[in-house]
C-alpha cells in the first residue's frame, strides 16, 4: 500500500508578493482573497442577524395580538351593547343572508324591488353602500 503525500498550500503573505501578482491556481490576488474572506464574514453576520430579527418579530406579534376597536369598546363595558344599528328595510323585503369581513357587515336582502346588498360600517353604525343587483 503507497502512501501518498499531502501539501497544503498557505496563503502568501501580503507583504512578500509583488502587487498585482496572483495566487498559485486562482485569478486573485492576496488583496481581493482578503476582501472576499472579509465580505463573506460580513454577509454570514448580516443573515444571521436578520433571521433572529424575523423570529423575535413573529414572537412579538404572537404574544401581542392586534385587538379591533369595536370588540375593546365591547369588552370594557361588560352588560351593554356596544352598538345599535338601525338598518332601514324596504316593505316586504327580508333578509336572506349576512357576511361579516373585520369592520363591515354585509346583509343580502330581497325584496319587490329586487336583490340588493347593504354594506355596514359596524365601527360607527353608518350604511356604507346599497348595492341594487339588477339582471341583463
Amino acid at each position: 500500500m503507497r502512501l501518498s503525500t499531502m501539501s497544503v498550500v498557505s496563503e502568501p503573505e501580503s507583504s512578500s508578493t509583488v502587487p498585482g501578482t496572483v495566487l498559485t491556481g486562482t485569478v486573485f490576488t492576496p488583496r481581493q482573497v482578503r476582501i472576499l474572506k472579509i465580505a463573506v464574514i460580513v454577509m454570514g453576520v448580516l443573515l444571521v442577524g436578520g433571521f433572529a430579527f424575523v423570529l423575535a418579530a413573529i414572537v412579538y406579534q404572537a404574544s401581542h395580538p392586534a385587538q379591533d376597536a369595536s370588540v375593546t369598546a365591547a369588552k370594557s363595558v361588560p352588560g351593554q351593547v356596544a352598538l345599535s344599528i338601525d338598518l332601514p328595510v324596504p316593505a316586504g323585503a327580508a333578509v336572506t343572508a349576512m357576511s361579516l369581513d373585520g369592520n363591515r357587515l354585509a346583509v343580502h336582502l330581497n325584496g319587490a324591488a329586487g336583490p340588493e346588498i347593504a354594506v355596514i360600517d359596524l365601527a360607527s353604525g353608518k350604511v356604507v353602500a346599497h348595492v341594487r343587483l339588477k339582471p341583463q
